[in-house]
């Protein structure tokens, strides 16, 4: 099982560099002010989601596109008030 800490680090540099600017910022941000305190269930739901399509994530993100149920997660609220400010 891959240490905690070289999880963090690896995802922190897929956020930063996903293809897309608007969803590297979106997410780079994201993970530097989140990533760190994500219990293992969220950082599970964080590192499948980013599995998918940059323009996809952006747009269920951003509002523009419904979240498909299966990717509706808790870590998804999380982005979606993130982006928002709440």
């Amino acid at each position: 099982m891959e240490p905690r800490d070289v999880r963090i680090k690896r995802l922190r540099y897929r956020s930063s560099y996903t293809g897309t600017k608007e969803t590297d910022v979106l997410l780079g941000q994201f993970v530097a002010r989140h990533l760190d305190a994500l219990s293992p269930t969220l950082l599970d739901q964080y590192e499948a989601l980013i599995d998918n399509s940059d323009p996809d994530l952006f747009m269920w993100i951003s509002g523009r596109k419904p979240v498909p149920p299966e990717w509706d997660t808790d870590v998804m609220v999380l982005l979606k008030n993130f982006r928002t400010g709440s």
